[in-house]
């Protein structure tokens, strides 16, 4: 730990009160835990059918859905990364939340409602309707996968940093153990609750998380007499960047590539979101198109309310708490809101170990139940479109394929388990932002040209998926996220990045869309107008949807 961290008065007095409540807090922690897993059990009894593990039977209200969705959305990503990016970045942090919240746009209006007419569990369903089945379902199975696998190196990362501060645990084994105990939970929720229980802790969660982040941002606006004008002033002389820090440029705007850098975050988190495996499959828990798209309007307001908020929770952070010691905890800013929940309750009193303690606990509950849907995601389409559809073609039972779906839990759990130990030090927004943009590049593409362009081809979606998601995640693997950082590089000490930017979308996406285009008209496949014609009146009208 930094000594920083060991010369500032108020944090050594913070780590002395979180050491003299700590079995305080482990309780409150263990409690929210036990609630959560006592849900999932009890939803695991009524998963009966695949259509109860895969989508809940298709028996929630389009409130439940929006407020599952929301659940599934506010990631640690949303929580932790933005209020710490915000801490540390000012206006530059708040990006994160206009274009997380602006994405859910292109969900509503392109994605939501076809999808849910045109689908039965998973996002292959769709593409492989008018295409040959066997290769489209295979890269759709592939690209869920590495999209949920990266989506997950963000949760795992957050966990880790949570935990730790709450156990004291400064020790890199020690993190590592704590992401090992959280791939573990995940692997428990997904294989015993499938998508009912995954449903009903994203439920809770939401409304736990949304009422933690308003009794905080209610407690820091009274610190400044609800003068937000006051808040933002002390936030900006204490970041240290003075006018600066409420200003556009100060992480994406000093250099040319931070421009293009800023350009390409953009364009991967606006059109993400629509290609998300994790929120894609929200769309089929509902019984009808009218409900998908009313839970989506749900969603929208639910997840806006809660991207204003994060705004008092970031500019509180650097205004109460500081870059420093912030920086102290966490390089990344991930331990900022936690921070600034102990702070707001008074460090070193029972009253600041109490909200530290809920508010850990909930953010660790929103990473479990983001954890789960992921999980749930990438297993099914293994389950329903590899080993179903490519392996068994079409012969395997409801059972065996509910199985196949539970081992690869398992396995996907054990990547993610690993990969996170990686990942521990890195913000977990930026993560996020790499998930997105490895969506947007390999799933958008394919989506949408299956929905509405009548000559895409097989040939055309092979490259758009393959395409995309192999320039995506070469990219990032040459990119300064993976190497070349000395502080914030998955691998430090090693520098084999030669791409300048950090996230790929402004290379990946518009080539996911080239190649699907090129492919399709090089094709010497003649496209079915008849199964277009089918798959156009069925998302339109709902028509023979599941």
């Amino acid at each position: 730990m930094s000594a920083a961290y060991h010369s500032h008065p108020a944090l050594q007095l913070a780590a002395s009160s979180t050491t003299e409540h700590r079995p305080l807090i482990i309780t409150l922690f263990a409690v929210f835990v036990a609630a959560t897993l006592g849900i999932t059990v009890w939803a695991g009894r009524q998963t009966r059918s695949a259509s109860d593990f895969y989508a809940g039977g298709r028996q929630f209200t389009a409130f439940q859905n929006g407020l599952a969705v929301s659940g599934d959305y506010m990631s640690a990503a949303s929580f932790l990364g933005i209020a710490g990016a915000i801490a540390l970045f000012g206006y530059d942090g708040f990006l994160y939340s206009i274009g997380f919240l602006v994405a859910w746009l292109v969900a509503l209006l392109l994605v939501a409602e076809p999808l849910r007419n045109s689908g039965r569990y998973t996002m292959g369903d769709v593409l492989a309707y008018r295409m040959r089945q066997r290769p489209v379902r295979t890269a759709s199975g592939v690209s869920t996968i590495v999209v949920s696998i990266f989506y997950l190196l963000a949760q795992m990362a957050g966990a880790g940093v949570l935990v730790s501060l709450l156990l004291g645990i400064t020790s890199d084994a020690g993190k590592i153990l704590i992401v090992a105990l959280v791939g573990v939970l995940m692997i428990v929720y997904v294989t015993i609750g499938g998508m009912k229980g995954t449903t009903w802790v994203q439920m809770v969660k939401a409304v736990l998380l949304i009422a933690g982040a308003l009794l905080m941002t209610f407690l820091v606006l009274l610190k400044f007499d609800f003068n937000i004008s006051d808040l933002l002033g002390t936030a900006a002389e204490k970041s240290g960047h003075g006018a600066a820090f409420l200003e556009p440029g100060l992480k994406y705007g000093a250099t040319g590539t931070s421009k293009l850098d800023f350009l390409s975050l953009g364009i991967a988190l606006v059109l993400g979101t629509a290609g998300l495996p994790h929120i894609l499959i929200r769309f089929y828990t509902v019984p009808t198109a009218k409900a998908a798209r009313k839970s989506v309007n749900w969603a929208i307001g639910i997840i806006g309310a809660f991207y204003l908020m994060t705004i008092a929770l970031g500019f509180g952070a650097a205004a109460l708490i500081g870059p420093d010691e912030i920086k102290a905890k966490n390089p990344a800013g991930n331990a900022a809101a936690p921070q600034l929940a102990e702070y707001l309750g008074g460090v070193g009193s029972t009253g600041g170990a109490v909200l530290l303690a809920v508010i850990s606990a909930v953010a660790f509950a929103t990473i479990l139940a983001v954890v789960a849907g992921l999980t749930l995601a990438s297993s099914s389409s293994f389950a329903h479109d590899i080993y179903a559809n490519v392996i068994r073609r079409g012969k395997a039972t409801e059972k065996e394929e509910m199985g196949a779906a539970r081992w690869a839990t398992v396995l996907i759990g054990a990547v993610a388990i690993v990969l996170g130990a990686f990942a521990r030090d890195m913000n977990v927004a930026g993560l996020v932002a790499l998930a997105f943009a490895v969506a947007a590049s390999a799933n958008l593409p394919t989506i949408l040209y299956s929905l509405f362009w009548k000559r895409f081809t097989t040939q055309g979606a092979l490259w758009s998926i393959y395409g995309g998601l192999a320039s995506s995640v070469i990219l990032v693997l040459f990119s300064p996220v993976v190497s070349g950082n000395p502080k914030t590089s998955m691998f430090k000490g090693v520098d084999f990045a030669w791409f300048p930017l950090e996230n790929p979308g402004l290379i990946s996406i518009p080539l996911g869309f080239l190649l699907g285009w090129v492919g399709s008209l090089l094709s010497k496949e003649t496209p079915d107008k008849g199964k277009y014609a089918e798959l156009e009146v069925k998302s339109l009208t709902g028509v023979g949807a599941h």
